[in-house]
């Protein structure tokens, strides 16, 4: 009798145990009824790459706000993770040029609430992004046939041991439409595990807590609150809403993109005729409709004060008073990937940088990498993607005057002379880099996931795809040749 009762007890505990494990995550949706994979709308086979399924239940996805929708993660085709979602579309350009559309979610609950869930072992989290690589069939035409230009580059800069979004090689279906090979991967925000920053709240006015944290991106302004609530059809011809620049979502510099004060008054109409000449800074974190004047005068402040401290700073000395303001190693490393990626985006567009309370302004995460590598043909193989200016006259969005002012600076060659050195005995070296493409190739190719994509997304003419890994190698080893030849010579 005293053996049944204590077994009893330890029963219910287990049972009690088990029904608060399970109300730690409110709620997941029912697991698919064809967890064999069955239902797939292509056959993956052996596959092990990971098959995501949504299902938005008939309802339209929007570019905002997000629908309510239920994800199903399998692999092996085993279901390992199902969830509410909020799920819509990202991307500016990208989403009026490309029928191959990217996705921003959130993880939800069953009303609605964000939950964080972790997906492939990454930190947990609500804010994802599934992306995919540019495909337009009416003009027939591909942005990386590789498919791992941004994989690639975040991995390489998290290698450099610097943050960037943690990615994974996806194939997507989306109401029983196969979609193709995506990359899952996070969203950049400030989160302990991302942006690791300091929380600034509104009612941060101390002097002290003012100074951090920030996150503030150089970019198109997409329309904001303008997009809400458009007609989908809305942004297949939007704009006018990526040069939308007004003082509730950003701040200009006095400086113009040659280091030159500018005399003329900011926010003017979208694409006005000096546009070019302008750089401005978009409020990421706190958001715009959060952060309070105080915040924002601190921030512009600081930016203006490093601005002109670099610009006035005598190099022929050894004073250096910009360095009071960033953090040289950061910029450095920013200016490395960059680099090495040909990212013809790069410094002046998807362009992020933070400060965290009471410390210097630092550059990065790395993003957006879909122009670039071997195809990233307005910066000449052999040319600094910071001399863009020199290669390219007309666009809205030139390269501000910061980086070919610091590399005017000896005192920055020298730290990206010994940084390039460090980097190409190991983490950069030709043989690993090219290993990882490799890898990732074979990878994808095995699985049978560069076919099922290409069948998907036909262009009309095949894709050579082994032809597009040469090409990316050849360019990375001719890339990092130059250089080294260019770095070292200074």
């Amino acid at each position: 009798m005293k053996l049944r009762t204590k077994q009893t007890t330890q029963f219910l505990f287990l049972f009690v145990l088990l029904l608060i494990s399970s109300c730690k995550k409110d709620p997941v949706v029912p697991p698919n009824p064809n967890p064999d994979g069955g239902s797939f709308a292509v056959d993956i086979g052996d596959s092990e790459i990971p098959y995501l399924v949504v299902d938005t239940k008939g309802d339209q996805i929007l570019n905002e706000p997000k629908i309510p929708a239920e994800l199903h993660l399998y692999i092996d085709k085993a279901e390992v993770l199902s969830t509410n979602i909020g799920i819509e579309y990202r991307g500016s350009t990208s989403y009026r040029i490309s029928n191959k559309k990217s996705y921003g979610i959130e993880t939800w609950d069953a009303d609605g609430n964000d939950i964080d869930l972790s997906f492939f072992g990454f930190p947990e989290e609500e804010d994802w992004i599934i992306n995919g690589h540019i495909v337009n069939l009416q003009d027939k035409y591909i942005f990386d046939r590789t498919l791992m230009y941004h994989y690639l580059g975040y991995q390489l800069f998290r290698d450099m041991g610097r943050y960037a979004s943690r990615s994974k090689f996806v194939e997507l279906e989306i109401n029983g439409s196969y979609q193709g090979v995506y990359v899952f991967m996070e969203k950049l925000k400030r989160d302990n595990n991302r942006i690791d920053i300091k929380s600034l709240k509104p009612t941060d006015e101390d002097p002290d807590k003012i100074t951090g944290g920030y996150i503030l991106k150089i970019d198109k302004t997409a329309g904001g609150d303008l997009a809400i609530d458009q007609p989908l059809d809305y942004f297949d011809n939007n704009w006018q809403d990526d040069a939308r620049y007004t003082p509730d979502i950003s701040f200009r510099s006095r400086y113009d993109i040659n280091g030159q004060p500018i005399d003329f008054e900011p926010y003017g109409p979208p694409y006005h005729s000096n546009q070019y000449l302008e750089t401005y800074f978009l409020y990421e974190y706190p958001a715009a409709d959060e952060i309070t004047t105080a915040q924002k005068d601190y921030i512009q402040d600081y930016i203006d004060q490093f601005e002109t401290a670099l610009l006035t700073d005598d190099f022929n000395t050894d004073t250096r008073t910009y360095l009071n303001y960033i953090d040289l190693s950061s910029f450095v490393d920013f200016f490395i990937i960059n680099e090495l990626c040909r990212n013809v985006d790069g410094y002046r567009l998807s362009t992020y940088m933070y400060k965290d309370r009471g410390e210097k302004l630092k550059m990065g995460p790395i993003w957006d990498l879909n122009i670039g590598y071997d195809t990233g043909d307005r910066i000449p193989w052999d040319g600094w993607v910071i001399n863009y200016n020199q290669y390219v006259s007309n666009d809205a969005w030139m390269l501000p005057f910061w980086w070919p002012r610091l590399m005017e600076d000896p005192q920055f060659r020298s730290a990206l002379k010994d940084r390039w050195n460090e980097l190409r005995a190991g983490t950069l070296s030709t043989s690993r880099i090219l290993g990882i493409v490799d890898q990732t190739a074979g990878y994808l190719k095995d699985n049978g996931a560069i076919s099922r994509n290409y069948t998907k997304w036909d262009i009309g003419t095949p894709v050579d795809y082994d032809g597009a890994i040469e090409s990316l190698k050849n360019f990375l080893q001719v890339r990092t040749q130059w250089m080294d030849e260019q770095i070292g010579s200074f």
